[in-house]
């Protein structure tokens, strides 16, 4: 299913279309502020194995991130962070950043089996945060790759519905993607350390 939705004024309506979907373990393709991401309920364990079948990646070794509304998800799943840390997220969130940090025994077994840290999102991008608000926990969170060694990643999101409507259950188009993914940051031990490169330039809120 391709589903419209306007990035600037999203419909309830639609917004909980793609919330019972993920209710009843489906699996979507939504916008973010970087690329688009392809996830369902953390919760729901059947999906995270499709996310991982799609994306052919073990679970026990994948990097994915949780999408989150707001700060106030962090005490849920994250071991308590230093007051810089929390300064730190609160300045560049919403934003193109993907925070690691250290995980509590409340994420879900398939995410921490191998791997004591979380990575945390909190996009700017209405939709995705729209859902995560109506559906009242996490989302997660992994890239739409393109198979184009030129174009890491597919910012149509009419041919991300051509290439995934097979695989997924909704494909939400909601304006061009961009082709950079998030920067990554560990804070994990305390210090900040930019793993990745992206969109985001940790440094202007240090």
């Amino acid at each position: 299913m391709l589903l419209r939705i306007n990035p600037d004024k999203p419909n309830y309506s639609e917004i909980t279309t793609v919330v019972n979907c993920l209710r009843d373990g489906g699996v979507v393709i939504y916008p973010t502020d970087t690329v688009y991401g392809i996830g369902c309920d953390i919760y729901k364990q059947r999906a995270v194995e499709r996310v991982c079948k799609i994306k052919g990646i073990n679970p026990e070794k994948a990097n994915f991130s949780f999408i989150c509304s707001d700060l106030s998800h962090l005490a849920d799943f994250t071991k308590p962070i230093s007051t810089a840390t929390f300064k730190l997220m609160k300045k560049a969130l919403p934003g193109p950043f993907k925070f690691i940090l250290e995980a509590n025994n409340n994420v879900p077994k398939l995410f921490s089996s191998k791997k004591k840290t979380v990575g945390i999102r909190i996009p700017d991008n209405t939709i995705c945060l729209e859902i995560v608000k109506q559906l009242g926990n996490p989302i997660m969170s992994t890239s739409v790759h393109d198979d184009d060694e030129i174009i890491e990643y597919t910012t149509d999101p009419e041919l991300i519905y051509e290439k995934y409507k097979d695989k997924v259950d909704i494909v939400i188009a909601g304006g061009y993607g961009n082709n950079e993914a998030s920067t990554i940051v560990d804070c994990s031990d305390g210090d900040v350390a930019v793993v990745r490169q992206g969109m985001g330039i940790i440094e202007d809120y240090l």
